[in-house]
């Protein structure tokens, strides 16, 4: 790739507030993407500072690494990994045990550059149904269409789309591939659109957007990997360090509300993404959470950007001396 993808990272200067960047410190960018978070990153970790930078996409990790490649005095190390690999990656980095970071930045979902590439993330293009952010690993979205049985499809779409014509839309998957393979984005939104009733239709969004998502999350295990995320980048955090988690739709904001929740020491309930979360937080709160509600975009740059409409932002400090 000759030339690196570029999209306007989004709430960047809410996130950089949040995050609080001093010369010398050591941050990670959980979520590489095109490095638009990061190109901000260094700027307030420099002179001295270190930026850990994962991804699983080995696409973005190529294209961001020329972006960043004529960055000066600041120490970047770039990892191809998922979130469940964050603490076992950075104590192979840096031969440490323990907290190390001063700042922790998350920006969920699926990335700008994956719905303009082809792998079947959008219907607005047929293409085949890959949906994998990792390209070197996992089934596709197809495979799963193929082999899941149809109340393993029911809840998919239900539990991770939020769809409620889950069941007409999985018992038409599994009615059309008696006879025929569910290949592209193409005949997968077509297969929707015949199924949900026209004046159920919402208005706001494509009838297919939520199975399209149910079957992005599940390929990714999105939020299984989000909760795993967050809770490794608060234990590696030192005291006085920020973590920032950028959701883009309500089940994401969940896991992050919930996991912040429970390290701040809240009894709450949790979701069943997030099972087994600290311990110790029954005891003692590991952090603060600095946003009682999450923050959310201003119509200007939702304007700007349209990625940043159902963006939502949560962030806490590490507690301790």
């Amino acid at each position: 790739m000759s030339v690196p993808f570029v999209h306007e990272p989004v709430m960047l200067q809410e996130c950089m507030q949040f995050l609080d960047l001093k010369p010398g410190a050591v941050v990670l960018d959980a979520t590489l993407g095109g490095a638009g978070h990061s190109s901000r990153i260094v700027q307030g970790i420099a002179p001295g500072g270190t930026l850990y930078a994962l991804d699983r996409d080995t696409e973005a990790l190529e294209a961001a690494g020329q972006r960043l490649a004529s960055v000066r005095n600041v120490t970047i190390v770039l990892a191809h990994a998922q979130f469940s690999d964050l603490e076992l990656v950075l104590k192979q980095k840096t031969g440490r045990e323990g907290p190390l970071l001063d700042g922790a930045l998350f920006d969920a979902g699926v990335s700008s550059h994956q719905l303009d590439s082809a792998r079947g993330f959008s219907f607005l293009r047929d293409e085949a149904l890959d949906m994998r952010m990792n390209q070197q690993s996992g089934r596709t979205a197809a495979d799963i269409l193929a082999e899941a049985d149809e109340q393993e499809l029911v809840r998919i779409i239900w539990e991770f789309g939020e769809e409620r014509f889950a069941r007409p839309i999985a018992r038409a998957i599994a009615v059309y591939r008696q006879n025929n393979v569910l290949r592209t984005t193409g005949q997968l939104a077509a297969l929707v659109q015949q199924t949900v009733p026209r004046k159920a239709w919402p208005r706001d969004i494509h009838v297919a957007t939520r199975t399209f998502m149910a079957l992005r999350i599940e390929v990714n295990q999105e939020l299984d990997q989000l909760a795993q995320g967050l809770r490794a980048a608060i234990r590696m955090l030192k005291p006085g360090g920020r973590l920032v988690a950028i959701s883009f739709h309500s089940l994401e904001d969940r896991v992050v509300k919930h996991t912040l929740a429970e390290a701040a020491g809240r009894k709450k309930p949790v979701p069943a993404h997030s099972p087994e979360l600290f311990a110790e937080a029954d005891r003692q709160a590991l952090v603060q959470v600095l946003t009682a509600k999450p923050l959310q975009p201003g119509g200007e740059e939702v304007a700007r950007n349209s990625r940043a409409r159902s963006a939502k932002l949560r962030a806490a400090v590490k507690l301790g001396t």
